[in-house]
């Protein structure tokens, strides 16, 4: 068995809407039949009894090794407790050969199940020994260090469920919730709304005392020292007992309170100025511990925090009582779980001296030993939610401190007999105030009940039903795509609209190109959801980009897919039909937002099939207004576009509008039939996502195919008098096409300057000599640089097989070097004749082309 190929898909792909890895598995002989392996599955199962049945509901066919992979891999996953449930073995088209695909929830951990899955499986047939435990807790640590922890996690499940897209930026805790302009950003609970400068106050805790007492809030009295010296004489000035704890400072640490002797004093000192030089000694008040959480105006939470401790049983000493609570599984080391294991350290030991009590004392039973005497659950506290309970004016006052230093959630630390009276009417008084609150407490309090403080946060940073998306269109097919999201972008930018754009020649914002090559997969699309400067967005979608990674977004507005033509890369990723490659491009159909629309080219049957899988609406666009498919349609009352001679008409919905062909230049008056195509396809794109019909018929009148607006795509050029072509068509498809397009435009002699895509298939490189040879007089023929795996002259050899029975090519030429094809086909070019280059590097040439130009 080898496996080979593992990808990660990080968005909704070919096999499922999941984040899944995909690996391609390679089975021999008895491997392809798990029956002739004596004992596989028992022995498997004798080493991991969790697996699942390797054999699917329905499966007629062997079980293979691939099968074993995906059971073991899922299952390993979800023992180590990582919510996983789709998993899914594909033929291929190499009876040996089969795509694994399992879904996971975070990546490391879902590549690492793979590589374990491997080696148990390794392990069954081998017959030796495999450690299901040390594999199951190195997935649960893995999972533990990558996931998101409590606090960020319970926000960002919180905008999932208002439908809010979210992007992690870092492995840590910085997220992207929303698209573009309307992006927001936290860390945990931090919010691009909060202030450093408040961040900075709250984290100086004796500047954060000094702005409240200003604000009448009760506050401790105390002194910033830098000596031990000064400590005790500050104590002593104050009365004891006192506090301790160091001037910046987070999660408790170096906090110790009550504090009444020159002992406990110098210990607690010596923890504080490990992490601060400046340490704070202040009053002590009793009382409980409480944790407010303020979020904008509101008291959200409240919690009682209790410090940790252990309840004597006459038999077990304090160490061993605290090794028993540090079993329960509720208790870890880090943020991952509702509680924190309680930890033996100087301050721990202090805190038992004062009871007259060492780690290995046994206390009696039902006695009740503080490990601590404040209460973070960072170091072992436990909390009790008492929301329900809070005064309203105690709720003010805290509202009042976490304004005062300028928060928008502040988890403000209160000292307090009660908090169903004011702090007025008690010993009471705010010891600090924290920026980033952990929310553990609230999310899983130890006692009850759990509060929706990442709804409260989700909520703080987005008003009522906005979800934070920019309009998306994505756009998928063999020809046309990249004019037509060219065109799309255009109606938006007349729309008002701020556009980023990905396709094959680059990404864009607002016309401006921040990336150049062939960027038509995720990774571009991204990026341009990540800017900030953009309203809305269109996608070319490739077919690689969906294979390799999935798309990059969860739902999209428009899907759009123009065809679905032979020779678009066929023979590559087990894609070797069209029927197969119509299944990868209808992915973005299957995605479109309940609310969105698929608009579908009816004449190509591929197309026209995929608005069963469209969650949403669907347009349908034809040349024949009588096609069936959009007939049907249009006598539902369902929105239609179609030609009607020299108009495109928009039907649907009890309305009717009509666009002169005239008026839309890319179409040269109607001549050029796939550019009338694309023309459809974007208006019925612009029609679905509420364009006015005078944005959309300014946009179309607007649109200019020039080489700076639509690079490679009919750019047409006047060159002595010769009208010279260049375009990036690369397909059989697309060349039937232009030379549809080439017959309606007259001229004395036709030329054709063409190569081959070295990666396409033998028959796919011929079948374009072979069309053009029936239109173009002479064909010049290159060789590039780049022949893509294949070896020196074998492109050239099948262009030339195509053009052997060809009806009207008699002149044939071959050229090394596309530049120098160019430069011989312009040099040959007389007054009314036509040249048609097909580029391969669509810039260089188009500035090569440019420059020959301006010199005649």
């Amino acid at each position: 068995m080898e496996v080979s190929r593992i990808r990660a898909l990080r968005g909704p792909n070919l096999w499922s809407r999941q984040t899944a890895i995909e690996a391609v598995v390679t089975c021999n002989g008895v491997e392809c039949d798990l029956d002739k392996i004596p004992d596989f599955v028992t022995q498997l199962r004798a080493r991991f009894p969790d697996v699942k049945p390797l054999r699917p509901f329905g499966h007629k066919d062997p079980i293979t090794l691939a099968h074993a992979m995906e059971a073991v891999a899922l299952g390993l996953q979800a023992s180590a407790g990582c919510p996983v449930a789709f998993s899914q073995t594909f033929t291929t088209p190499d009876p040996e050969s089969f795509q694994v695909v399992v879904q996971y929830t975070e990546e490391p951990v879902g590549r690492l199940a793979f590589e374990l899955a491997e080696a148990l499986i390794l392990a069954t047939i081998r017959h030796e020994q495999f450690d299901i435990k040390q594999a199951l807790h190195r997935l649960r640590e893995l999972d533990e260090d990558v996931r998101l922890g409590p606090s960020t996690g319970a926000i960002v499940n919180a905008a999932v469920v208002r439908g809010v897209p979210y992007r992690r930026l870092t492995e840590g805790s910085l997220v992207q919730f929303g698209w573009g302009s309307k992006q927001r950003r936290i860390q945990a609970a931090e919010t691009g709304n909060t202030s450093a400068i408040a961040e900075a106050i709250a984290q100086d805790k004796d500047l954060t005392k000094m702005l409240l007492d200003a604000a009448g809030v009760p506050v401790p009295q105390g002194q910033v020292v830098s000596r031990e010296e000064d400590a005790w004489t500050v104590a002593n000035k104050i009365g004891l007992p006192v506090v301790i704890k160091p001037r910046d400072g987070n999660q408790g640490k170096g906090v110790a309170v009550n504090l009444e002797t020159r002992e406990q004093l110098n210990a607690a000192f010596a923890v504080a100025s490990s992490i601060s030089s400046d340490v704070i000694v202040e009053q002590y008040i009793p009382g409980h511990d409480f944790r407010m959480l303020v979020i904008g105006n509101q008291l959200i939470a409240a919690a009682r925090r209790d410090p940790p401790h252990v309840i004597g049983d006459g038999a077990h000493s304090i160490r061993q009582l605290v090794d028993q609570v540090n079993t329960d599984p509720l208790r870890g080391d880090g943020h991952a779980t509702p509680l924190t294991k309680i930890r033996f350290d100087d301050i721990a030991l202090a805190t038992l001296a004062t009871q007259h009590l060492t780690a290995d004392s046994v206390p009696e039973k039902g006695r009740r030993v503080l490990l601590r005497n404040n209460a973070n659950l960072s170091t072992g506290g436990s909390a009790t939610d008492v929301t329900d309970e809070v005064h309203p004016e105690l709720a003010a006052r805290m509202v009042t401190a976490a304004q005062m230093v300028g928060l928008d959630i502040a988890g403000v630390d209160l000292v307090a007999e009660t908090v169903i009276k004011p702090m007025e009417e008690q010993r009471a008084g705010i010891v600090e105030i924290n920026a980033a609150p952990g929310l553990r407490m609230h999310l899983s309090p130890s006692f009850g009940k759990a509060r929706p403080v990442g709804e409260a946060i989700v909520a703080s940073m987005f008003t009522e039903g906005d979800n934070a998306r920019i309009p998306v269109v994505a756009v998928a097919g063999t020809n046309g795509k990249t004019t037509t999201v060219r065109l799309t972008a255009h109606l938006l930018g007349i729309s008002g609209k701020r556009v980023g754009m990905t396709n094959s020649d680059g990404v864009y914002i607002e016309h401006r190109c921040i990336d150049t090559g062939d960027c038509s997969g995720p990774r571009s699309a991204r990026n341009v959801l990540m800017h900030p400067d953009v309203d809305a967005a269109v996608f070319e979608t490739a077919r690689g980009g969906i294979l390799r990674e999935g798309l990059a977004f969860d739902k999209c507005d428009v899907a759009i897919v123009t065809n679905i033509g032979v020779g678009d890369h066929l023979g590559m990723n087990f894609i070797n039909t069209v029927d197969s490659l119509a299944l990868v491009k209808r992915v973005i159909v299957q995605n479109v937002a309940p609310h969105g629309y698929a608009v579908l080219n009816a004449a190509d049957p591929l197309v026209a099939k995929m608005a069963d899988s469209c969650p949403g609406q669907v347009i349908f666009f034809a040349h024949d207004g009588h096609n069936p498919v959009l007939n049907t349609h249009r006598a539902q009352g369902k929105r239609v576009v179609y030609q009607d001679g020299a108009q495109i008409v928009c039907s649907g919905n009890g309305q009717e509008y009509r666009i002169a062909l005239k008026a839309i230049p890319l179409t040269r008056n109607g001549a050029i039939a796939f550019q009338i195509e694309n023309a459809m396809a974007a208006t019925a794109a612009g029609w679905a996502l509420g364009l006015s019909w005078k944005v959309i018929e300014d946009g179309l009148s607007s649109f200019v195919n020039d080489a700076q607006t639509a690079p490679g795509r009919f750019n047409v050029f006047d060159y002595r008098g010769a009208t010279v072509i260049a375009d990036y068509g690369h397909n059989p498809d697309a060349i039937l096409a232009l030379v549809q397009a080439i017959e309606s435009m007259p001229a004395t002699r036709r030329t054709v300057v063409i190569s081959g895509a070295g990666d396409r298939r033998d028959e796919d490189i011929s079948r374009q000599t072979e069309i053009l040879g029936d239109v173009f007089d002479n064909a010049i023929l290159y060789q590039d640089q780049c022949q893509r795996g294949r070896e020196d002259g074998e492109v050239l050899a099948l262009l030339q097989q195509g053009l052997k029975n060809v009806k009207r090519t008699r002149q044939i030429q071959e050229i090394h070097g596309e530049f120098l094809a160019i430069d011989t086909a312009l040099a040959q070019l007389a007054p009314g004749e036509l040249c048609l280059i097909l580029i391969d590097q669509v810039q260089e040439a188009l500035d090569h082309i440019a420059k020959r130009i301006a010199e005649q």
